[in-house]
């Protein structure tokens, strides 16, 4: 029996591939622009690090991690998120040594043991920006406007931004505490998720997408009401200065982070660009990251932005098409093949894509293959060009070919190249 791929992961095929290019490209163009540097993290941590940074009463990590012992005795898990690892790798690193404040980015595949249904996979893809070292609201305002920066020159439509705050260590305690108190009186219509999170992260229940319990929530306490002054003027002035700018956004006072990291502004980027409305992108502050990991304390915010998701309602015109080579080389007889595969590879490394036949062919064969793979032009030599010193040149566009000295081959592939180039 033929082995099949593990559940829940894919193949991204080389027709797809293009359109993941280009919204990598496009964003790392967009990150820069603003600041930002990649970083690129081990896809193999401590599980420790996300045991502690997530939280050990987590669905994450009690469920969800893939979490192994290597002959070493050491407890591994393939990363469930990036934030906690980007944190890790600042302080061990001691990237604040070289410059306190970090505009930090990465991409690449994450992992969860969800239940595989349509659009989420158990490696998946994300897009996370990190600025860590300022505590001042300007940097939570510029990180939503870079991420509407980057969806609008993606044309990703009819955005709605969800904003929020957390409260921090002073005033939250205060809110979960009133929180708890409601949820305890409603506790007999919650749903089964909603009655096991009320105990263990009660905030997690403000998120239930269960409509019995969005109708039971009407009246719950909100965290506004609970707010300390610096909390309060920290989010006042990130409205202020998103209005400044001209950013919508909507205050939702059930948008919460089910990671136990996260303080102050938390945000969610929305869309309706494929019907329902749907979350493509969200994160928040975590000024108590640092600490839990075992560094001093840092005040951080970051993002990430689901890539398959994206990937999925980004317009097709910025799907990246398959490159096509310039020419195809048709080559009959072996002595053609020889002067072929030196043609072919003496252009690949001048930067000219040129691709030719491998395995001997008939022309009529030769021919159906470069025009399946969309060659501009065949260039066509066998045993009596080779005897005449000249090959057949075919422009595939205009359906015409002629015939030009051996000795320029190289020179008019060139010059076709540059052309096509410029």
């Amino acid at each position: 029996m033929m082995i099949q791929r593990v559940r829940g992961f894919r193949d991204i095929l080389p027709g797809e591939v293009g359109r993941w290019r280009t919204i990598e490209r496009l964003a790392a163009e967009v990150f820069e622009n603003f600041g930002f540097k990649e970083i690129r993290i081990p896809l193999l941590e401590k599980t420790e690090l996300f045991a502690r940074s997530i939280g050990e009463v987590t669905d994450i990590v009690e469920k969800e991690m893939y979490t192994f012992i290597d002959r070493s005795g050491d407890r591994l898990t393939l990363r469930p998120e990036a934030t906690a690892a980007v944190a890790r790798a600042y302080l061990q690193n001691k990237l604040y040594s070289i410059q306190p404040v970090q505009k930090l980015f990465t991409i690449g595949p994450m992992f969860r043991r969800e239940r595989p249904q349509k659009g989420r996979y158990r490696q998946f893809y994300q897009i996370n920006a990190e600025v860590i070292g300022v505590a001042a609201p300007t940097v939570d305002a510029q990180l939503i406007i870079m991420l509407l920066t980057l969806l609008k020159k993606l044309r990703v439509s009819d955005l709605t931004v969800q904003l929020n705050t957390l409260g921090d260590g002073d005033c939250r305690p205060k809110y979960q505490a009133a929180l708890a108190r409601f949820l305890e009186s409603i506790a007999g219509g919650l749903c089964a998720d909603c009655r096991r999170r009320r105990t263990e992260n009660p905030l997690r229940v403000l998120d239930c997408k269960n409509q019995d319990c969005q109708a039971l929530l009407e009246k719950v306490p909100t965290i506004h009401d609970f707010l300390c002054a610096a909390c309060r003027d920290h989010f006042n002035t990130t409205c202020n200065l998103l209005n400044q700018e001209g950013v919508d956004y909507h205050i939702n006072d059930r948008l919460v982070r089910g990671l136990d990291y996260y303080t102050r502004t938390t945000f969610e980027i929305q869309t309706r660009a494929l019907g329902a409305q749907s979350a493509v992108a969200g994160g928040g502050r975590y000024d108590g990251l640092m600490e839990i990991i075992g560094g001093p304390q840092t005040p951080a915010i970051g993002f990430a932005v689901g890539l398959d998701r994206l990937v999925e309602i980004v317009d097709a015109q910025w799907a990246a098409k398959d490159r096509r080579p310039l020419v195809f080389v048709a080559a009959l007889g072996d002595a053609a093949g020889q002067k072929a595969f030196g043609w072919v590879n003496r252009l690949n490394r001048e930067g000219i894509y040129v691709e030719m036949d491998y395995s001997g062919r008939s022309l009529k064969s030769q021919m159906k293959q470069a025009g399946r793979q969309g060659a501009e032009y065949v260039l066509i030599v066998g045993e009596n060009e080779l005897a005449a010193g000249t090959v057949i040149v075919r422009d595939m566009t205009a359906s015409a070919q002629k015939e030009v000295p051996m000795r320029d081959v190289i020179n008019l592939l060139r010059g076709i190249g540059s052309a096509t180039k410029g």
